[in-house]
């Protein structure tokens, strides 16, 4: 687990095909690896990975097929830099919100302008994400926890003070630039508890509004 809380900026070192999926080298930057051990994991990117060599200099870690098609990890090329946060321990301190590193799908950067010091960003999720994304609600970005400022359909509104811009990634991303998203663990766990039985029969969707309804979200009585 995480919190999103981005604590370096490392740069890709090497990509090796393996097997079909991918191995990874990461240098760590300032990302302090002293108490970091073989099978711990690193935020990368938003992407848990498991540590799985230590160089000295970085990581090495095994990406999966899953993970190179779900993720922008498989777009990545030497060079590159990625977000790092080393897993939580007991004494951690809870500075963003829950962050699994298990990535939900790919946005996109919309456009971003200017908002006094601060930098603004308009991102669009996946249809199927939109539901979960709401209104100064928490969202994951390449690894970093985020305040949803406004939500239009897909499209949602992301507020990057300098302190952010200049310790991620958020300095680099133009229009066009994909970037994993997470969403909030809360709301993915309520969805499923909101359905109930429903949940386990095969190929149960998400909520609708006949689910809400017959659960007493809508007043009661059945949605028309």
């Amino acid at each position: 687990m995480f919190t999103g809380i981005v604590q370096a900026v490392g740069e890709v070192a090497a990509l090796q095909p393996s097997g079909g999926d991918l191995r990874l080298r990461i240098r760590s930057g300032k990302l302090d690896l002293a108490d970091v051990e073989l099978g711990d994991s690193i935020c990368t990117s938003g992407v848990c990975l498991t540590v799985t060599e230590l160089p000295g200099d970085g990581y090495w870690a095994d990406v999966s097929v899953e993970t190179l098609d779900y993720t922008t990890l498989g777009k990545l090329a030497v060079g590159d830099r990625v977000n790092l946060e080393k897993s939580l321990t007991p004494a951690s301190r809870l500075g963003g919100h829950i962050v699994s590193g298990h990535v939900d799908g790919v946005g996109e950067v919309v456009s971003l302008h200017t908002d006094a010091r601060s930098t603004r960003f308009v991102l669009r999720a996946p249809d199927a994400l939109a539901r979960y994304i709401a209104h100064k609600g928490s969202i994951t970005v390449d690894g970093t926890s985020l305040t949803v400022n406004a939500v239009n359909g897909a499209e949602f509104d992301l507020n990057i003070i300098p302190q952010t811009m200049a310790e991620t990634l958020f300095s680099e991303y133009r229009a066009g630039t994909r970037v994993n998203l997470e969403v909030d663990l809360i709301a993915r766990y309520l969805e499923r508890l909101v359905l109930g039985d429903a949940a386990a029969q095969p190929g149960a969707a998400g909520l609708s509004l006949e689910t809400l309804a017959e659960h007493g979200f809508l007043g009661g009585g059945k949605a028309r």
